[in-house]
């Protein structure tokens, strides 16, 4: 019998990717669309951890199935550690990739220092609220220009070393093997034989109490 895993998420991509990663072990991957609706969760954590394991526990709490849920973003040296969570509003609420991308680069105009790091924060929580956490982290240089079609976010601005490009000029095969996500969705998959155990240990036992008769 496989062991249902709720992604807190709607995001196909994401779904399909993880599904992917996953699909030798005995696991049943479902996301949010595949529940009715629920309350969304207000990512009001000061870190990554705190925002990953709130997401990951409420669902869990309210569905009934362990949960897996990440929060990631851009830190920049420079501008000590911002956008940090706030990565995907960092030019308002409503900001789009090109907006946060733009302000980036008007707060880093004057800076020589451009180092940066993507972090990710991937947790599993269980409805009694234990959580396990996993972390990948990947660093690079923020460029002075938007470089590359592919990905998303400020991969444009975000060159690898390694690679001598930016994020947005990876496929995304290339992207995966080193961006800060897909280390930490690689730690989930090596360690998934002993999270199935955890999981296994940690789930509420409901007794089966038989019926009495007046």
């Amino acid at each position: 019998m496989k062991q249902i895993l709720v992604l807190a998420s709607t995001n196909k991509g994401k779904t399909r990717e993880i599904r992917d990663l996953l699909k030798d072990f005995p696991l049943e991957i479902k996301n949010l669309n595949d529940f009715g609706p629920i309350p969304p969760v207000i990512e009001d954590g000061a870190t990554f951890d705190e925002n990953a394991y709130k997401k990951a526990s409420f669902t869990a709490r309210v569905l009934g199935h362990p949960a897996m849920a990440d929060d990631s973003g851009l830190c920049v040296e420079a501008l000590g550690g911002a956008p940090g969570v706030i990565s995907a509003r960092y030019a308002g609420e409503n900001a789009t990739d090109a907006d946060n991308v733009a302000r980036l680069l008007t707060e880093l105009e004057h800076h020589e220092n451009r180092n940066a790091s993507f972090k990710c924060v991937i947790s599993i929580a269980v409805p009694t609220g234990a959580a396990l956490t996993y972390e990948g982290r990947c660093d690079g240089i923020i460029t002075r220009e938007p470089a590359g079609e592919n990905g998303f976010g400020y991969d444009p601005l975000f060159f690898f070393p390694a690679y001598n490009r930016t994020f947005a000029q990876l496929t995304m095969a290339e992207k995966s093997q080193v961006s800060h996500r897909g280390k930490a969705l690689n730690q989930v998959a090596d360690e998934m034989n002993k999270i199935l155990e955890w999981i296994d240990i940690n789930m509420p036992r409901f007794e089966q109490v038989a019926c009495k008769g007046g």
